[in-house]
C-alpha cells in the first residue's frame, strides 16, 4: 500500500461508514420482519424481499469500495456527463416505461428494474456543485440564479411528468444549497409565504382569501410610512399580485393537475375528508402500529400489525412503522437520532472542505437525506401527506439503496482527500 492510500484510509470518516452500516442492517432486519413468513423463514431465500435486499446490500458494498478507490476528481470532472445521462434516462422512462401504481418511474430488463429518479437526485447534486463551484460564479447575478434553478427544475419537471410527485418534490431540498451559497433570504420569506398561502388556499374559499389579502395589503400600505409613495405603491401591489397568483395557481393545480387520489390524500390530511378504509387506511394503521410499540417495543418478529400485514407498503415507504412497533419509542428515537447526527455531521464536514465542489456537494446530499427522512417519517405518523418516498438506507429497493450509497460515499471520498483538492 503506497503512502497516498495510507493517507486516504487515515483521513476516512469512519463514523459515517459505521452509521451507513448500522442503518442498512436495521433496514434489512426491518424488511425481514415486515415480510416474515414462518413457512419461508430462510434468510437466503432470494425469492423474498429480504433475500433480494441482501443482494442490494452486497452490491452496495461493492459500489462503496469502488468509489473509495478511484480518483476523487473523477466525480467533479464527470458531473455534467452524469447529469446529462440521468436526464436522458428520465426522458426514456416517459417514452418506454409502463405505469406501476399510477407512475411511470421504472426502466426494466426482465425482473430487474431501476428507478432513474433516484439517481437523478445524485446527478443534480453533482451538477449543481460543479456549476456553483466554478470561478467567477456569483449568486447575486440573475444569470447564476436562473441557471442553478434550471439545473434543479429540469429533472424535477421530468419526474413530475412521470406522475411521481413525491420524488419530484425532493428536488426542492436543493434550495438550501442555494441559500448556503448566497441566495437572498427574501426568497426564503417568499417561499414560506407561498407555503402558508398554499395551505390556506386549500381550506378557505379562494375569493374570500384574496379579499382578505387585499384588506391586509391596503391596511399595511396605509400604516407604513414612506417618502416615495410611488415606490411604496408598486411594492405593495407586487406583494398582493404575488399572493393572488399563488392562490390562483394552487386552485388551478388542485382542480386541473392533481389526480383524484392525490386530492383525497390532501383532504384526509387537512381533515376535510374522513376515509378510514381508503386513502387514510395506511396512515391510520401506521399510527396504530407505532403507538402499539410503546416505550420499548414488542420485540423482533412480535409486531401484530407487522406480522398480519395491516399496513400496506410496510417494507418500503412505511418501514418506519415496523421499527416503531417492534422497537418502540427507544428504537424509533435512536433511528431519528442517527439520521439527524448524519445530516449534521455531513454539514460540518462540508464546511471543512478546501474544495468548493466538495462543500456544495456535501450540502446537497445532506439536504436530500434530510428531506427524505422528514417527509417519510412525517407521513408515517400522519403529519404530512402520503407522497411515497423511501426512508434512506432502510426501505426496500435497490435503486434507492444504490443511489444513497453513491451519494454518501462520493462525499466520504471527497473528504478523505480534502487536503489534495482545492
Amino acid at each position: 500500500m503506497d503512502r497516498r492510500s495510507k493517507g486516504i484510509l487515515k483521513n476516512v470518516e469512519w463514523k459515517l461508514i459505521i452509521a451507513w452500516l448500522f442503518l442498512v442492517l436495521v433496514g434489512w432486519i426491518s424488511i425481514y420482519a415486515a415480510v416474515y413468513d414462518s413457512e419461508h423463514s430462510n434468510i437466503f431465500d432470494f425469492s423474498c424481499r429480504y433475500g433480494k435486499q441482501m443482494i442490494w446490500i452486497a452490491t452496495s458494498l461493492v459500489i462503496a469500495l469502488f468509489v473509495m478507490i478511484i480518483d476523487p476528481k473523477f466525480f467533479s470532472q464527470t458531473s455534467y456527463l452524469t447529469y446529462v445521462i440521468c436526464i436522458g434516462m428520465l426522458v426514456l422512462v416517459l417514452g418506454v416505461a409502463t405505469a406501476t401504481k399510477g407512475a411511470k418511474s421504472w426502466l426494466g430488463i426482465g425482473e430487474f428494474g431501476i428507478q432513474p429518479s433516484e439517481f437523478a437526485k445524485l446527478a443534480t447534486a453533482l451538477a449543481l456543485a460543479k456549476f456553483l463551484s466554478a470561478i467567477n460564479i456569483d449568486m447575486k447575478e440573475w444569470g447564476t440564479k436562473l441557471t442553478a434553478i434550471g439545473i434543479i427544475t429540469l429533472p424535477m419537471l421530468l419526474v413530475l411528468l412521470q406522475n411521481d410527485t413525491g420524488s419530484a418534490l425532493v428536488f426542492l431540498s436543493f434550495i438550501f444549497v442555494l441559500f448556503r451559497e448566497g441566495l437572498s433570504s427574501i426568497v426564503l420569506i417568499f417561499g414560506a409565504t407561498a407555503i402558508v398561502l398554499f395551505i390556506l388556499a386549500l381550506v378557505v374559499n379562494p375569493y374570500i382569501l384574496i379579499g382578505i389579502l387585499l384588506v391586509l395589503t391596503l391596511f399595511s400600505y396605509f400604516i407604513v410610512h414612506s417618502h416615495n409613495r410611488k415606490v411604496k405603491f408598486i411594492y405593495f401591489l407586487g406583494i398582493f399580485a404575488f399572493c393572488s397568483i399563488v392562490v390562483a395557481g394552487v386552485q388551478f393545480g388542485y382542480n386541473e393537475i392533481l389526480e383524484e387520489h392525490q386530492k383525497v390524500r390532501i383532504g384526509v390530511l387537512l381533515g376535510q375528508i374522513e376515509d378510514p378504509k381508503g386513502v387514510g387506511y395506511n396512515v391510520d394503521q401506521s399510527k396504530i402500529a407505532i403507538g402499539s410499540g410503546g416505550f420499548i417495543g414488542k420485540g423482533f418478529l412480535q409486531g401484530t400489525q407487522t406480522k398480519f400485514n395491516f399496513v400496506p407498503e410496510q417494507d418500503t415507504d412505511f418501514i418506519f412503522c415496523t421499527i416503531g412497533e417492534e422497537w418502540g419509542f427507544i428504537g424509533s428515537t435512536l433511528i431519528m437520532f442517527v439520521f439527524i447526527w448524519l445530516c449534521v455531521k455531513i454539514i460540518k464536514m462540508a464546511e471543512r472542505q478546501r474544495s468548493n465542489f466538495a462543500r456544495i456537494y456535501g450540502y446537497g446530499i445532506a439536504s436530500v437525506i434530510f428531506f427524505h427522512v422528514m417527509v417519510n417519517i412525517g407521513m408515517t405518523i400522519g403529519l404530512l401527506p402520503v407522497i411515497g418516498i423511501p426512508l434512506p438506507f432502510l426501505s426496500y429497493g435497490g435503486s434507492s439503496l444504490w443511489a444513497f450509497t453513491l451519494m454518501l460515499f462520493i462525499f466520504i471520498r471527497q473528504d478523505a482527500s480534502r487536503s489534495d483538492l482545492v
